[in-house]
């Protein structure tokens, strides 16, 4: 018997170091060589961590949420043959141009490169992963329909829905037990991320708010019309495709919120295209998938561009390139919208729009009273960069095309 000690492998991107996001595994257990034991949080990802070999978990690095620097020893096994104490040859090119272990990278804010992984693994997400131990749910009896036999949230989601159709429970039910006075959660992985992220958002930038109230009645008939010539549910527009065109308009005459501010070298990069982002709520938390050069894309394009990259964000298959490099962000909470909202900037973005709920009600038209199809539209920007005047114009350019939607589509 000998000792193998796992180190943290570099997860690429400069990482010095890496958070313990969760454990698959606990000292004591069996681990076969390629088996998942963990998944590590960065600033940019979390990656599941393969087993280099086969052997008994004698020590791990910590619980989650704990802190460890790449080239630390993160589990320790006993094994039956003698090992080095690095991980194997096995290498995938890392963000700053040095080579990592092979490691299974798992979307969380920007995915890192991915090695070939092996066909008898289980390939899903950390989040389908945790789910499966909740129901007691063997994942490797779930048919997969990403590429390479990859477990979606679709397929996961689906295959407990056949379960209980069946009369088969995903899992047995727990005994009843008294409820806690409280419970303690701690903060890692992506939402600690989405925290930080946000309290530097807000302790950074000056927040400006401006809601302005849109009628969308033409808007919607509009919408309902052209979705009345859709045969596929799935090509149908909602109003996002109809805002992300008429946000693009306004900003050929405000370009000061296409920009984005590089605080190191205190330099407002000003930019061409529009590469969207979209705010997306995820399993995981939340998330901004983006569609580049959206400029250059038709209603229906638009549409399909931003379905596809909040559906990848949602079941962690979004590419490196859909999760970064965004100039300004749209944000919907959909039927939850409510009346109005304070939407957070995306950093190091200078303004963000958030569509609220659309209700109708009675208002007066002509000197008459009327039924419209009423919304509201949020929006925050960076005071220090974009003027009150500019924000309050912009978002008025955008309520003229909302409420006369025929003029989006002009050249």
């Amino acid at each position: 018997m000998s000792e193998y000690i796992f180190k943290l492998p570099d997860l690429g991107e400069g990482t010095v170091e890496s958070e313990i996001a969760e454990w698959f595994i606990a000292v004591g257990d069996q681990v076969t060589e390629e088996d998942v034991v963990g998944t590590m949080m960065t600033d940019k990802a979390a990656v599941e961590l393969s087993s280099p070999v086969s052997g008994k978990v004698l020590k791990l690095a910590g619980e989650p949420g704990d802190i460890v620097a790449v080239g630390a020893a993160l589990v320790v096994f006993e094994t039956d043959a003698s090992a080095e104490t690095t991980p194997p040859s096995a290498e995938v090119p890392a963000g700053n141009g040095a080579a990592a272990p092979a490691v299974k990278a798992e979307v969380a804010a920007e995915p890192v490169a991915q090695a070939p992984v092996s066909q008898t693994r289980v390939m899903t997400s950390p989040a389908n992963r945790r789910r499966a131990r909740e129901l007691g749910i063997d994942l490797s009896l779930v048919p997969g329909s990403g590429p390479g036999g990859r477990i979606t949230r679709k397929d996961f989601d689906q295959y407990v829905k056949r379960q209980a159709i069946a009369g088969t429970p995903a899992a047995a039910p727990a005994a009843a037990t008294p409820i806690p006075e409280s419970t303690e959660v701690k903060v890692i992985g992506l939402r600690r991320i989405i925290a930080e992220r946000m309290s530097a958002s807000k302790r950074e930038i000056p927040h400006f708010a401006y809601v302005e109230e849109i009628d969308i009645t033409e808007l919607e008939g509009l919408r309902k019309h052209l979705n009345s010539k859709k045969n596929d549910p799935s090509e149908r527009l909602t109003l996002l495709p109809f805002l992300g065109l008429a946000l693009m308009r306004a900003l050929r005459d405000f370009p000061q919120c296409n920009t984005t501010y590089d605080s190191a070298r205190n330099i407002l990069v000003r930019h061409g295209p529009v590469h969207l982002g979209v705010a997306t709520q995820t399993p995981d938390g939340l998330k901004v998938p983006v569609v580049h050069n959206a400029q250059s894309l038709s209603l229906d394009s638009l549409s399909a561009a931003i379905k596809r990259v909040s559906l990848a964000a949602r079941d962690n298959s979004a590419k490196k390139e859909e999760l970064s490099g965004s100039t300004i962000t749209v944000t919907s909470l959909g039927r939850l919208g409510g009346i109005v909202s304070t939407p957070v900037i995306n950093q190091p973005e200078v303004a963000i729009i958030g569509v609220n709920r659309a209700v109708e009600r009675p208002v007066v038209v002509d000197g008459q009273v009327t039924v419209r199809l009423m919304m509201n539209l949020s929006s925050s920007f960076d005071h220090r960069f974009v003027d009150g005047y500019d924000a309050a114009a912009m978002i008025q350019s955008i309520k003229e095309m909302l409420e006369h939607p025929a003029t989006i589509f002009l050249p």
